[in-house]
């Protein structure tokens, strides 16, 4: 991506008045940055408050390095009130939230069709399923996460959900390579720092809910508080709420996604709007019916796992919500091919058995 400046008001920030003395309050940036040792000339140093140390301690080196403005919080701004003569201090209730949204406008662009998962399991494997149906329809697209971002682009990636700066800059450069539409992860960790603030999304969906990152979130509760701020903060009024209503707390989601204004397609066995009626299966995959607007599908699938038709039937729904023919959707969904370690067969032995790899990062 080639350079550029952007002065700080662009990024929908405003220096403080009190901090900023002898500092021109609206410089020109050139570039965002977190970590204190990639700090530039004419750069934006986020100095975020963390679970061990506060980066407002790396402040005075960012200055250092160059930095013209930075992006922290009152704490922040106390901590290192000492260095901060003659640069731009922006001070936020919600700096991590601020910094997303900065990082958003800084990189300036993503695929103009995106949608989120959030759940315990089978995040990957339902973005994966939602590229692979746009791609089948002829749409560049990738999904971003677990496996790194897969697709039309390719890249690798360290983080089920990226920081912002990453995550922003990854999109943008998506965009620029004809991206049209990207599917990605939304992991806990993610959503609580808010990392996913400034994507624009079309479409969110809800796996399930269960045991996992407990030695992060200190209850259950906090667990599904964080999952759920896919629907109440990044997810718009507009948006569409896909939601897993076999899971126990899908009902729980989707009075959330109902309270902001959100339509819910909700999918499950027992009645939802895109409903599973029938299962079966053989050695080599499985026969399934679902029922959608008051007419019948019924695709083959070369997947093994009854869970895969859970999966399957999210990532339809999440694409009929971006605005796909659902005949064409339910059409596609035979060429839809195992994510990498989830139920992938690895060998037959002489006897005709057949092994499969598979892990998780849940109990269950």
């Amino acid at each position: 991506m080639c350079k550029q400046v952007k002065p700080l008001s662009a990024l929908g920030l405003t220096a403080h008045r009190r901090y900023s003395n002898n500092a021109d309050k609206n410089p020109l940036i050139s570039g965002v940055a977190v970590d204190s040792r990639d700090v530039r000339d004419g750069f934006l140093f986020a100095a975020m408050p963390g679970a061990r140390v506060h980066g407002a301690e790396f402040i005075k080196y960012a200055i250092r390095m160059g930095a013209v403005a930075v992006l922290t919080d009152a704490e922040g701004a106390n901590l290192a009130a000492a260095h901060l003569n003659g640069v731009a201090v922006v001070i936020a209730d919600v700096p991590r939230e601020a910094l997303s949204r900065a990082a958003a406008l800084w990189f300036g662009g993503q695929p103009d069709m995106m949608i989120a998962i959030t759940g315990t399991n089978g995040k990957t494997s339902v973005s994966t399923f939602v590229r692979q149906i746009w791609l089948a329809l002829d749409l560049p697209a990738i999904n971003l996460g677990t496996t790194g971002v897969e697709g039309t682009w390719t890249a690798p990636q360290a983080q089920t959900t990226p920081e912002p700066i990453t995550l922003h800059r990854t999109l943008a450069e998506a965009k620029e390579m004809g991206v049209t539409h990207a599917s990605m992860e939304a992991s806990s960790h993610g959503l609580d720092q808010r990392r996913l603030d400034g994507v624009v999304l079309k479409a969110a969906g809800f796996t399930n809910f269960t045991q996992d990152h407990l030695d992060y979130h200190s209850t259950f509760e906090a667990y599904f508080s964080a999952k759920a701020c896919l629907f109440k903060h990044v997810l718009p009024e507009d948006g569409i709420a896909v939601i897993n209503m076999d899971d126990a707390r899908g009902s729980d989601m989707a009075a959330i996604a109902r309270a902001r204004g959100q339509k819910v397609l909700s999918v499950g066995r027992n009645g939802a709007d895109l409903h599973l009626l029938t299962q079966h299966f053989d050695a080599t995959g499985q026969d399934l019916r679902f029922s959608y607007l008051n007419r019948i599908y019924m695709p083959r699938l070369s997947l093994i796992g009854g869970f895969q038709a859970d999966n399957v039937m999210l990532a339809a729904g999440l694409v009929i919500a971006c605005g796909a023919d659902p005949d064409l959707v339910f059409e596609k969904l035979p060429s839809l091919k195992t994510v990498r370690g989830r139920m992938q067969l690895a060998a037959t032995r002489d006897n005709g058995a057949n092994i499969f790899v598979d892990y998780a990062h849940t109990p269950d």
